[in-house]
């Protein structure tokens, strides 16, 4: 039996999880965001901060972490830390036109956003966003917390180390390793393995 969820966070990332969810008649008791001068998102009740996490037990709710990222993914990680060491439970959301190979792994709270492409033996570890129209290709592994922005391609063989960000648009050529903590800039075409911390950008991708 599905237990209803609750969305952490109310930016423009949780309205696309809150619009997949719909789409699969999941139900949503609401959305934590003490900043929103909003009343509801999507007709989800918005309802306060993380004083509200006091009505909820672990086993009565799972949560979805609505937080976005654009190169920083260090406030998604946090967020998802935080209610692991009190006990809850993070649901993925994966969109019904999202395509998912064989032999696909899912870590916990895994986002396959519409027309993301996961082909055969793709794993992803906890907390990764795959968003709406990336393409990741067979036997790519993907460390936590990574966030592949729409439109990214990653080839065959790619192994992404935890808490990258591939931005929009780029392309990661096949059997290259990323390393953990990078970011790859908005169109770039990886073409060589990376170190931890690298930020690239251009074709070809190079350090800037």
């Amino acid at each position: 039996m599905q237990k209803p969820l609750l969305i952490l966070g109310g930016g423009g990332h949780a309205g696309v999880l809150i619009d997949t969810l719909k789409k699969k008649d999941h139900p949503i008791l609401g959305v934590l965001d003490p900043s929103s001068s909003r009343s509801t998102i999507l007709g989800v009740p918005i309802l306060g901060g993380d004083e509200v996490m006091k009505q909820y037990q672990p086993d009565h709710v799972d949560l979805v972490n609505g937080l976005g990222s654009v190169e920083k993914v260090f406030q998604r990680e946090q967020l998802f830390n935080k209610f692991k060491q009190h006990g809850y439970r993070f649901a993925s959301v994966i969109h019904p036109q999202a395509i998912l190979g064989t032999s696909c792994v899912l870590g916990e709270g895994s986002q396959v956003l519409a027309g993301a492409v996961l082909q055969c033996g793709v794993e992803l570890k906890n907390n990764v966003i795959v968003n709406t129209g990336a393409i990741v290709d067979h036997d790519c592994k993907i460390g936590e917390h990574c966030h592949i922005a729409p439109g990214a391609t990653l080839s065959g063989s790619v192994v992404v180390g935890e808490k990258t960000h591939i931005g929009t648009g780029a392309v990661v050529i096949q059997g290259v390793q990323i390393g953990r903590e990078c970011v790859i800039g908005a169109g770039s075409v990886v073409i060589r393995s990376l170190c931890d911390g690298i930020k690239v950008y251009g074709n070809p991708a190079t350090p800037r």
